[in-house]
């Protein structure tokens, strides 16, 4: 694997690091908010794109303020 591949994700290495669904992170990029390039068949995830969503998804715990 050279360094530019090493930097994507495929499909099912989101969905693992997401705990969900693979057809969930396609819907996640046909809806445009997961940014992914195509390689041939497949879809890849940019690393960083993918460390941002799940920075997104932490909620503040409760009762703070």
């Amino acid at each position: 694997m050279t360094l530019s591949e090493s930097q994507f994700l495929t499909v099912a290495e989101v969905a693992d690091a997401l705990g969900v669904p693979r057809m969930r992170v396609y819907r996640l990029v046909h809806s445009g908010q997961l940014p992914a390039t195509r390689f041939g068949h497949s879809f890849r995830v940019p690393a960083d794109a993918v460390a941002a969503l799940l920075a997104s998804m932490v909620e503040e715990p409760v009762g703070a303020s």
